[in-house]
């Protein structure tokens, strides 16, 4: 039985969205990753064409911090659950999206949800990399797997149907779909409003390592991160399982419950 087929036939054994032993599940297990694929979904959200519709709701600016526990919350119900819960998760995400759609009496364009999905693959591989190592071809295009699967469930359109396809399209959606406005700069400041002075540095300067040069240009980010340093002793401090404090310097205090539930995944 080859390693392929046998990897395929646990996952219709054990019946999970993800496999136990996937790269998906290592990356956002950890917290540490999590928190640089907030940093850069953060920069992105601010930049996209679409953020009239987080304005709308009204979620996101009133609470960034919230925001990214409940998204942590949904993909982990995605990433770690038997197929069935996973796509229960899914299937409450369309809704709750139809609902503001409803709401508004507009439909959010396909775009926009197709950009959403492209953030989640690429702040996870740049993430991943940027904390661990190098990812192989087919831990990236396992990457992708995951989330155009839950874009299929959600009954997206228009999605690449390989990663290839998909490092093309992410390109144009970053020229077509990205543009500083006046809701950039609100958002900007309610991150600042949430996380105090020292914290936003510090999101500005995660956003630095890990956004695409696009991004980077249009929010004037700059292209020497000072948190470099820091980076290098925090990985020491996971060696000696330190890094909950960096992380609880990092996030604020009503939020200590929320840190130690981040890192969930074990070798």
């Amino acid at each position: 039985m080859s390693a392929h087929f046998a990897s395929v036939f646990c996952l219709y054994i054990m019946n999970y969205f993800v496999r136990k032993d996937s790269i998906v599940r290592e990356i956002w297990g950890k917290g540490d990753t999590i928190l640089f694929i907030f940093a850069g979904a953060s920069a992105e959200f601010a930049l996209n064409k679409a953020v009239d519709w987080l304005y709308f709701t009204g979620k996101l600016p009133a609470d960034p911090l919230g925001r990214l526990f409940s998204t942590v919350a949904y993909a982990r119900q995605i990433v770690f659950s038997e197929l069935d819960a996973a796509n229960k998760a899914i299937d409450r995400i369309a809704a709750i999206h139809a609902g503001v759609e409803a709401k508004r009496g507009a439909t959010i364009p396909d775009w926009a949800y197709r950009d959403v999905l492209f953030m989640l693959i690429d702040y996870s591989i740049r993430s991943y990399e940027l904390l661990e190592r190098k990812l192989t071809q087919a831990e990236k295009e396992e990457v992708f797997d995951v989330f155009f699967r839950v874009g299929t469930r959600m009954g997206l359109v228009g999605l690449p149907m390989t990663f290839a396809d998909w490092l093309v399209m992410r390109e144009q959606h970053l020229e077509q779909n990205m543009v500083n406005s006046h809701f950039t700069k609100d958002l900007y400041k309610q991150y600042r409003k949430h996380l105090g002075l020292i914290r936003y540095k510090l999101l500005m300067e995660a956003q630095v390592m890990v956004v695409p040069a696009r991004v980077n240009t249009l929010l004037s980010l700059g292209n020497l991160p000072l948190l470099d340093p820091v980076l290098t002793v925090y990985k020491w401090s996971r060696k000696l399982k330190t890094d909950w404090i960096l992380k609880s310097l990092i996030l604020p205090d009503q939020y200590k419950a929320e840190i130690k539930q981040l890192d969930v995944y074990r070798a």
